[in-house]
């Protein structure tokens, strides 16, 4: 189990007298129980709803510039028409330096992976495969209310992540891919993805996708995690990863996906906020921290 280690000090003190705000683990695990008690935010759900307008309403209240990008998306196979929705942020809008922090939203509709074959057809809850890095994320939204940072970021939250059928990419990363199709002269510096990071067996290793077209980003990421003596992120290459950061990486954006792709719980009805960890967040959450706040990493 990951110990538990909360900042005592409200700045933690860096070179050249910067400060680095502290990240707040505790609040971060609020941010996942509340969108678990929404339910399992399925498109098309009053639960997908009802996270939605919070979401949306809690980066209002934090970022300069909120905005909500509607779309739909038609499945022929399933005769499905999907309302979905990318909830978009943005701190320092005028800074041309920007980058661009993300996770899904979105909750998978079918426990496909569950070791019991009768509950395949239930949704899964999504406390770790979309909650948690959406926690970490609005929690770092209120940080960079507080504290303004000398770079531009931009948060999103992408809908219809985990819409897909395994081993054929069409149906997956439906709010990356119509974010990217619609992204206009937008070039963010780099992008951060977070997905599956609060396990609270917490195994974070390099994404071959990554290290790939982004090899100078990934070592930035594992730079400040060392720094921050995150202990749970690996220097090994371990998984290749089908995700957000791939939309980007085809437009030739640097991207790295930070993913525990080891979670015993993926796509099943176990999924939820008891099996993740304050601990896990507060690690992930740190970094992300040191890397926007951190001179050495802008």
């Amino acid at each position: 189990m990951i110990k538990t280690i909360f900042p005592i000090l409200l700045l933690t003190l860096i070179n050249c007298g910067q400060s680095i705000p502290a990240f707040d683990g505790d609040k971060a695990y609020d941010y996942l129980v509340k969108q678990c008690e929404f339910g399992s935010r399925v498109p098309n759900s009053e639960a997908h709803k009802k996270c939605c307008d919070y979401l949306y309403e809690t980066l209002k209240e934090n970022g300069e510039i909120a905005r909500k990008q509607e779309f739909i998306y038609y499945d022929d196979f399933r005769k499905d028409t999907l309302h979905l929705t990318n909830i978009i942020a943005s701190f320092n809008a005028s800074q041309t330096n920007r980058t661009l922090l993300c996770a899904h939203w979105d909750c998978r509709p079918w426990a496909d992976r569950d070791t019991d074959s009768s509950l395949h057809d239930q949704p899964v809850l999504g406390a770790n495969d979309g909650a948690s890095g959406v926690a970490v994320l609005l929690t770092i939204a209120e940080i960079l209310h507080d504290n303004p940072p000398t770079i531009g970021v931009d948060i999103i939250f992408f809908d219809g992540e985990d819409y897909g059928d395994y081993d054929i990419n069409d149906k997956w990363l439906l709010g990356s891919k119509y974010f990217t199709a619609h992204i206009g002269n937008y070039r963010p510096r780099q992008v951060i993805l977070l997905d599956m990071i609060g396990d609270a067996d917490l195994n974070i290793h390099k994404d071959m996708n990554s290290f790939t077209y982004a090899n100078w980003l990934v070592n930035r990421v594992w730079n400040a995690a060392k720094l921050e003596n995150a202990e749970h992120f690996f220097p090994d290459i371990k998984h290749s990863v089908y995700d957000d950061h791939v939309p980007f990486l085809e437009l030739g954006i640097p991207a790295v996906d930070i993913i525990d792709m080891d979670y015993e719980w993926w796509h099943t009805t176990k999924d939820i906020p008891e099996n993740c960890s304050r601990a896990s967040l507060d690690e992930v959450g740190r970094v992300i921290m040191r890397l926007l706040y951190d001179k050495q990493f802008q």
